[in-house]
């Protein structure tokens, strides 16, 4: 358990979430999963990085109430008919924009793009946990981070959405 006056931000790669626990046959609930990042890490900021869908308002609305501070990017429809919007930079920046602002930082991914954040923040101390959605399926740059990962697998009974 980390200190209550520690103020730790998570910084969501969101994409990779919600992709990751899906194809493990379950969805997160977003909702529980935010109290969790209080009550276990201390997260007082957690920004979400998610590609932005006109048709999705509610979703972006829903949350926002579970206090998530969302960051848009914008989405481009590809001739597939898949819509992507890559945010890696946008996390990487924010991190960095608001490095002074927390003592740790929690990054949730499991893609190797973040590896060069990731070892900046752990050379610093600023490194609170790495949480990897799907322990059999991320980047093997990662492993190097290994006493810091978190896979998020143990967590399903904590934060399966349950209708």
């Amino acid at each position: 358990m980390e200190s209550k006056t520690q103020k730790n931000y998570a910084f969501i790669d969101s994409q990779n979430l919600n992709l990751s626990i899906r194809s493990q046959g379950w969805m997160l609930d977003f909702k529980r999963f935010r109290v969790y990042l209080k009550d276990k890490y201390s997260v007082t900021k957690a920004f979400l990085f998610i590609g932005y869908v006109s048709t999705n308002q509610d979703l972006y609305i829903s949350l926002q109430e579970y206090g998530f501070i969302l960051v848009f990017k914008p989405t481009l429809n590809l001739p597939s008919g898949k819509v992507k919007g890559n945010v890696d930079a946008e996390l990487v920046l924010h991190t960095m924009i608001e490095y002074q602002n927390y003592d740790k930082a929690l990054i949730v991914s499991g893609d190797g793009d973040f590896y060069c954040l990731i070892d900046y923040l752990a050379k610093r101390n600023k490194l609170l946990k790495l949480m990897v959605p799907d322990r059999t399926k991320y980047s093997s740059l990662l492993r190097k981070f290994m006493n810091s990962i978190v896979f998020m697998n143990e967590l399903k009974g904590k934060l399966v959405y349950r209708k």
